[in-house]
């Protein structure tokens, strides 16, 4: 087979460009310590590591959702201790003043304006903000929850993050269920289901039982009647240990303490007395939701906790698959170097001169 000049040049134009070429390619290595730099290098392990980098960036941003969410929970939890302190107050000051050897009408108007005091102290946490939002006010956190009567202007909404995948977790307290005791087992009251839609059928479908679970809370208020159980069980302030038509555990703690501080006004001991069960109740009732506030900051911990490994477990593995081995590199390097010289050296000998070399 007869070898032509051109086919000569074109052999040794293709092995000095690829010997380049190799050197570019070990030379961008070197640089950015990556055995990867565009996918076609390893297309099955660049798909692996832009998914390991996927789902590092997610669990990034499950990990700012929750530590937005564990603010709110921490400062609910907070609030709802000093709750549950002024209220352990409320109630030594009733025992202070629920027999006349401690107690008479000077003491117990005194007493009464504590409770007072403990009344508006009251009000005002269940108006607790963070930063622009009221704490306990449900979906409206831009609503007053309570006025200085009590009544209550939020509504019973879980504000949702996201925290993993297809794992939500409610970021707040609704206040009528910590303050009223409204919406607790047993009180008839409707409740958002604790499934988070996903998808827009999902979404359409919770809109409209949440449309329809609005309706039916608000006709079953307009019907409530605060029924009056046995004589046992009949307290100062119209309210019960238990609702003997609904069955409702829930007290309310704006009326317990109203109650008492007119029993204590009125110099009334047999109602100081039979505040004392309601106000037991009470208390039992904001740490039932303190513990529930509780058992959340527990499980967004250990989201974070599992986060923070995974995060560590793909930053591993992305390593692993495009960080290059600075010595491999370097020995090619070497390695390459000399093959593009030795190519280099020996193209003149596979090039002899033509029959222009002879005319110059």
């Amino acid at each position: 087979m007869r070898i032509a000049d051109k086919m000569a040049f074109n052999q040794v134009n293709k092995n000095v460009s690829k010997n380049r070429s190799d050197m570019s390619d070990l030379q961008n290595q070197a640089a950015t310590q990556k055995r990867i730099n565009k996918p076609s290098d390893d297309p099955l392990s660049s798909a692996r590591v832009l998914a390991a980098r996927t789902e590092e960036h997610g669990n990034t941003q499950f990990i700012k959702n929750i530590n937005n969410a564990k603010s709110f929970l921490e400062f609910s939890d907070q609030s709802l201790g000093e709750l549950s302190d002024i209220l352990v107050r409320a109630k030594e000051l009733a025992v202070s003043q629920s027999n006349d050897a401690s107690g008479n009408a000077e003491t117990r108007m005194v007493t009464a304006s504590e409770i007072e005091q403990i009344y508006n102290q009251a009000v005002q946490i269940g108006n607790r903000k963070l930063g622009e939002r009221f704490v306990f006010a449900g979906y409206k956190t831009q609503t007053t929850p309570f006025d200085h009567e009590g009544n209550y202007y939020g509504d019973d909404g879980d504000m949702k993050i996201q925290t993993h995948k297809d794992s939500f977790v409610a970021m707040n307290i609704a206040g009528n269920k910590v303050f009223t005791g409204r919406g607790l087992d047993g009180d008839g009251v409707v409740r958002p289901r604790y499934e988070t839609p996903t998808t827009v059928d999902e979404v359409k479908e919770f809109q409209q039982e949440e449309i329809e679970r609005i309706e039916k809370n608000k006709d079953m208020e307009r019907n409530f009647l605060m029924t009056r159980g046995p004589a046992s069980e009949f307290s100062a302030n119209n309210k019960h240990k238990q609702d003997p038509v609904s069955g409702s555990q829930g007290v309310n703690l704006f009326n317990i303490l109203r109650g008492l501080e007119t029993s204590l006004r009125a110099n009334d001991k047999a109602g100081v007395q039979e505040s004392l069960d309601l106000m037991d109740q009470a208390i039992s009732q904001v740490v039932l939701a303190r513990s529930e506030v509780g058992s959340r900051i527990m499980s967004v911990n250990n989201t974070v906790d599992s986060l923070q490994k995974a995060i560590v477990d793909n930053k591993t593995t992305a390593s692993q698959l495009e960080d290059a081995d600075a010595f491999q590199v370097i020995s090619d390097i070497n390695k390459t170097d000399s093959t593009l010289k030795a190519t280099l050296e020996t193209s003149g000998k596979l090039i002899q001169p033509s029959l222009l070399d002879f005319l110059r």
